[in-house]
């Protein structure tokens, strides 16, 4: 069966004010040729270290219909093309006209963590009541919204887009192309601290998504946050009169009742108006039941059917690097591992330690924490990376292995018996850390995505499949086994 026509040569001229160059259609858009479906549109943007252009005829090698080019680089050789001044410009442009057709209702989520689950969550719940388009993983900046709306079907029911920053100003770029109908902010934390005051600029910067949200559109809030009022307001200034809030005190429209955790599959109970809801969440963590309550708020604004859509969140599990739980057999013997590596905060951190707390290990194995530096914090930073020595003894976290010169300061506050090695480095941290690893551990591997804590995910997947020693990753991480 043929992919449903996205855009016609025309259509991408008109949108991004280029001169098109022979008549196609596509049916995608790709900013990345060595990802380019046929039939896919390949936007060729340029930055100070990179050049698409340079990847065209690769684009059209793996089956792109065409490409929008600048018209100072533009060639003859390309038949299907569309010439623009600025291809930059021309996906935002083309962002901007993909959101202005679709007849969908967009839903926009911010925050300072839980962009992500949350944007999946909503993207699960509202399958159930149509057809929906989403971000793909955190395509959430001024690359990857435009993307995400260019890629829009005309007929979708609901896009469901993620908005990232961490500098004031960008939101305020990202809402007004995307136009969210409803505005959702899972919270505002000490993060990004290295280019904000306090948490009110944050939180601020946070507010700036209410400037694109439509007329007679919605907000909903984490009602527990600090930072609800100030975000209430602002919204209410912007003439947001719908306002929901979400979390577990009494005032909440959308309030968490009960959690229950089990390994694998964890029991909600809300209340929603009133009306009491009960349902599955296949994730660990009672930070994920808490955004799923955002995820009700969504459908009940929506005025969606709330039960058939908390059902279809029960099958949506975790990814690579935000909580995904694998089992590795190691030469030592099998240990579960919680794969947190995308990123980290102060206040994920302390996430990710309670979902290792409620993890249980096999007879004779013990709960260990593998943490990487929490980047952009600011001149607290080493503070706040201390600061987590409380949660990890009051969690019983048996022991911590660190990597990173700010994880130095955690590591010097925890007490000898949890200590377990720190390094300056992801690389460092591995060979110490296979070598203590012992059958029945529960393993938590978090921090920064700049950390590059994917590494020690990496290795431990490169021992479990193969009979190697802690010696030998070196050698493998530079190819030479």
């Amino acid at each position: 069966m043929n992919a449903p026509i996205l855009w016609t040569a025309a259509e991408i001229a008109q949108a991004t004010g280029g001169k098109a160059r022979g008549d196609f259609v596509v049916t995608g858009v790709s900013i990345d040729s060595r990802t380019v479906a046929r039939g896919d549109l390949f936007i060729a943007l340029s930055g100070p270290n990179f050049d698409g252009h340079a990847f065209v005829q690769d684009a059209f090698d793996r089956g792109a219909a065409g490409a929008l080019m600048s018209q100072q680089r533009e060639s003859g050789r390309h038949r299907g093309m569309v010439a623009v001044d600025d291809t930059f410009a021309a996906l935002t442009a083309l962002g901007v006209a993909g959101r202005e057709r679709a007849r969908a209702r967009v839903i926009g989520i911010t925050g300072s963590v839980g962009k992500t689950g949350t944007k999946d969550l909503t993207a699960r719940a509202l399958a159930a009541l149509g057809t929906v388009h989403a971000s793909t993983g955190s395509f959430n900046n001024h690359f990857g919204l435009p993307l995400t709306l260019a890629r829009l079907a005309p007929d979708a029911d609901f896009a469901v887009v993620e908005m990232g920053m961490n500098h004031a100003g960008e939101l305020r770029a990202l809402t007004r192309i995307a136009r969210p109908d409803i505005a959702v902010v899972t919270t505002v934390e000490a993060v990004h601290l290295e280019f904000f005051t306090d948490v009110a600029a944050i939180a601020a910067a946070k507010a700036e998504i209410f400037e694109g949200v439509t007329n007679g559109g919605a907000a909903i809030l984490n009602r527990d946050n600090a930072s609800y009022q100030q975000l209430a307001t602002a919204a209410q200034a912007l003439g947001i009169g719908q306002l929901s809030g979400f979390g577990e005190s009494e005032e909440c429209d959308v309030r968490l009742i009960d959690f229950a955790a089990r390994a694998g599959r964890n029991r909600v109970t809300a209340s929603l108006g009133g009306t009491t809801i009960s349902y599955d969440l296949a994730i660990d963590g009672r930070h994920w039941a808490i955004n799923s309550l955002a995820v009700l708020a969504v459908i009940q604004v929506l005025g969606g059917d709330v039960p058939a859509a908390a059902i279809a969140m029960a099958g949506m599990t975790a990814s690579e690097g935000r909580g995904a739980r694998t089992r590795f057999e190691l030469a030592s013997g099998p240990i579960d591992v919680i794969d947190d590596s995308y990123n980290a905060g102060p206040v994920s951190m302390r996430a990710g330690f309670a979902v290792l707390a409620d993890a249980k290990p096999d007879p004779g194995g013990r709960r260990i924490a593998v943490l990487g530096d929490m980047l952009e914090l600011g001149p607290e930073a080493a503070r706040l990376h201390a600061d987590l020595a409380p949660d990890i003894a009051r969690l019983g976290i048996d022991q911590v292995f660190t990597a990173g010169p700010l994880m130095a300061a955690l590591f010097e506050a925890l007490p000898a018996p949890v200590r377990g090695q720190h390094a300056g480095s992801a690389d460092s941290l591995i060979q110490p850390l296979v070598e203590s690893l012992r059958a029945g551990d529960v393993v938590l591997v978090k921090g920064s995505h700049g950390s590059a804590m994917h590494r020690v995910i990496s290795a431990l997947r490169y021992f479990a499949s193969r009979d190697a020693s802690a010696e030998d990753w070196p050698r493998a991480a530079n190819g030479d086994c």
